[in-house]
């Protein structure tokens, strides 16, 4: 969807301050969007890391195995061959320790075009509202001195 060009000095102050707010909301919602992509992008990281340690020389070793976020109980590493991958909405699929690893390196890579994405439109955004405070700020500028001169005039 193409976004219609809008000539600042064409606005009223009103307009400008509604403007101004429907910018920083869009800033506010795009730096969210950042983080979670860069908490998804650590995620990834850390998965690859993981794949990388199951190795033969970690076959039946004793690892903690996660029940919940904070409920852990003692396991074996039986097969350092195989590991279970997220897939997303609840989908779970065998891969290779080789495959795991390819799989979530296509994640990062994802995930990393879409911050460069993401910080291109927020640069454009920082600017767009730079732009729009100097405009306000010159139309108050402007304001105040008619609002001066039309105070002189009237005393005379």
């Amino acid at each position: 969807m193409a976004q219609k060009q809008i000539e600042l000095q064409d606005l009223d102050l009103q307009q400008l301050v509604e403007v101004k707010k429907q910018l920083e909301d869009e800033l506010s919602h795009l730096t969210s969007s950042f983080g979670q992509l860069k908490q998804a992008q650590n995620r990834f990281s850390d998965c690859i890391e993981s794949c990388k340690a199951v190795h033969e020389k970690n076959e039946e070793k004793t690892i903690l195995v996660p029940l919940t976020s904070s409920l852990y109980v003692p396991g074996k590493l039986a097969d350092v061959q195989k590991v279970i991958v997220d897939i997303g909405t609840g989908y779970y699929v065998e891969k290779t320790t080789e495959d795991a690893i390819k799989f979530y390196n296509a994640k990062v890579a994802f995930v990393n075009g879409n911050l460069e994405k993401i910080q291109t439109t927020v640069a454009q955004k920082q600017g767009n509202l730079r732009s729009l405070v100097d405009m306000m700020q010159y139309k108050l500028q402007i304001q105040q001195q008619e609002q001066k001169a039309a105070a002189a005039t009237s005393k005379a």
